[in-house]
């Protein structure tokens, strides 16, 4: 088999596996793949060939883990910043503690601020790991 049809079998399949998948780094390896065949292409030796994958998925996850980096886990906190969320069960009133229900799944919360009695309609103003803090007013 041909180097060139090699590396692009190879890309394909990684292009594939990373719509399974959603975490970018197989789809730069499938592109740094499909840039080894195109040298395998044009002639040029295995060594080339290598050298051009390599080059190619480095710069890719650089550029994969700058953008996750700046977007990761504060543009979630922005997304879920201000979601109403509904109270499930008190774990402990006393201290704030409480079980609610945001995106079909029961999680962890933090109630901050004034609570109104009988609320069972919180909004989210941060998380934190796997804890929501929640207060009864819209976060501004």
């Amino acid at each position: 088999m041909e180097w060139y049809l090699l590396w692009a079998v190879m890309g394909i399949v990684l292009i594939i596996v990373e719509m399974l998948t959603g975490t970018f780094y197989l789809l730069v390896l499938g592109v740094a793949a499909l840039a080894a065949a195109a040298a395998a292409w044009f002639g040029q030796s295995f060594w080339v060939q290598a050298v051009t994958i390599v080059a190619v998925a480095v710069v890719g996850v650089i550029a994969v883990k700058r953008n996750r980096g700046a977007g990761g886990a504060a543009s979630r906190q922005t997304l879920d910043v201000g979601q109403s969320v509904t109270l499930a069960a008190w774990i402990s009133e006393t201290d704030g503690l409480a079980r609610v229900n945001y995106r079909n799944a029961q999680w962890e919360a933090q109630v901050i601020g004034e609570r109104k009695p009988g609320s069972t309609v919180f909004y989210i103003h941060a998380v934190d790991g796997n804890t929501l803090r929640v207060s009864a007013s819209r976060p501004h």
